[in-house]
């Protein structure tokens, strides 16, 4: 066998393509679109290793029509005008460009190509790992159509698995091979969707599990852990798993699931996003417990500091203490609430100016000086408390704080309906 396993295996026809069942399914609006022979501009969308260059491939296959390919990464204009020019002097009228990396492409380069697109020259498949949304020109996205590709299925990189399998017998076929039944499955497991990765630690476990004395190849469970000591996760600091990441761990915090905050958490450390794990615990602390537990961002304040001083991987245990804490807190949203109405109406309401007793008698302002004396100094009535106004005029009667039903902010409130006598 001369290539990698994974080059090996891929496919070339949509009968050995493996899950993408969305996309390419019987039904399918692309699989349609091709059995009608009429290709338009795509961005394949995706973590690595689910199918997006092998798609590429099979389509123009099935088109019949000349396929070029280009890594953004590495190539430029310059290469873009040889492909265009020698396909014209083989005096082919249509091909598919397929772009690896495509979000890599300078505005420019991808301006280049409109010209090709819309004359239908070229028939444009992009591939990408980022948001195409967020990283490809949008003159270039409003001439595509993005389709999302998913993590493969473990049942389907069981299937390319064994398809491997059988290749590599091939390979050695005077030697006695044996497999425990666990193994493929293993190895699925922590491939993370991504059937390269999964292919490439099948070829490895193979070829090291030779015993050339007995001619014998044993894939064990127990060599399988040797080799794969770790899970591949689809993280990028960058993208899109990263947000979704952070969004996830926030929302299991303030939805009080311990097991999934402590989850997504987890995959943060294995990232090694510190300073993510850190302002969203910050963040959390005040906008999701807030006044039904005020103690909790100075005690998350505390183990983000420990965090930070430890560094991974004793980070870990004052970020886990801090997560399992606010899962665990009562939640109140309610000075969340407050201050995003208030900024609100800053925005879009003419609030007017303060009543002038708050006013700085001692500032420069006639207007202050002439209403200093009309100021009521709290701590001279009974309970620290009198009867004055305090929002401006055209708000006068404005509520931004709305007690939530807590401990805390139930006793704070009643409380205060004693003393103010409502």
């Amino acid at each position: 066998m001369s290539k990698p396993l994974a080059a090996e295996l891929r496919p070339t026809e949509f009968s050995d393509f493996l899950g993408q069942e969305h996309i390419v399914g019987e039904n399918s609006p692309l699989a349609k679109l091709i059995v009608s022979g009429r290709v338009t501009n795509l961005i394949f969308y995706g973590p690595p290793g689910v199918g997006k260059t092998t798609l590429a491939e099979i389509m123009s296959k099935k088109m019949s029509l000349p396929f070029y390919k280009v890594n953004a990464s590495v190539s430029g204009i310059g290469d873009l005008r040889t492909i265009i020019s020698d396909s014209m002097a083989k005096g082919e009228s249509k091909f598919i460009l397929f772009v690896d990396e495509i979000h890599l492409f300078k505005k420019n380069i991808q301006q280049f190509l409109l010209e090709y697109t819309e004359n239908g020259t070229v028939v444009l498949i992009g591939s990408t790992a980022e948001n195409p949304y967020f990283t490809i020109h949008k003159a270039i996205l409003s001439r595509c159509n993005i389709f999302e590709f998913k993590p493969l299925a473990i049942d389907d990189i069981i299937k390319g698995l064994n398809r491997g399998i059988s290749i590599l017998s091939k390979t050695m076929e005077d030697y006695k091979i044996t497999m425990d039944d666990c193994v493929l499955n293993f190895i699925a497991e922590m491939a993370g969707g991504d059937m390269r990765v999964a292919l490439n630690k099948l070829e490895f476990l193979f070829f090291s599990s030779i015993d050339y004395g007995n001619n014998t190849i044993a894939l064990t469970i127990e060599n399988a852990k040797k080799i794969i000591t770790q899970r591949s996760i689809s993280y990028d600091s960058d993208g899109d798993s990263h947000y979704n990441t952070l969004s996830a761990f926030m929302k299991s915090l303030r939805g009080s699931d311990s097991n999934a905050a402590i989850h997504y958490l987890a995959k943060l450390i294995f990232a090694g996003d510190m300073q993510g794990i850190c302002r969203r615990l910050l963040c959390s602390a005040s906008e999701d417990i807030g006044l039904a537990y005020p103690g909790a961002v100075g005690i998350v304040k505390s183990c983000v500091d420990s965090a930070l001083q430890l560094g991974f991987p004793e980070a870990k245990l004052p970020l886990a203490e801090a997560t399992i804490f606010l899962s665990q807190c009562p939640k109140s949203n309610s000075s969340y609430n407050a201050i995003n109405e208030a900024l609100n109406d800053l925005n879009y309401v003419d609030v007017g100016d303060m009543p002038s007793h708050l006013m700085d008698a001692h500032s420069g302002s006639k207007t202050a000086k002439a209403s200093g004396a009309e100021y009521k100094y709290p701590h001279n009535y009974k309970n620290d408390y009198v009867k004055q106004q305090y929002l401006p005029d055209n708000i006068k009667d404005k509520q931004y704080y709305i007690p939530a039903e807590n401990k805390n902010e139930t006793a704070f409130n009643e409380y205060w309906k004693k003393v103010k006598g409502c």
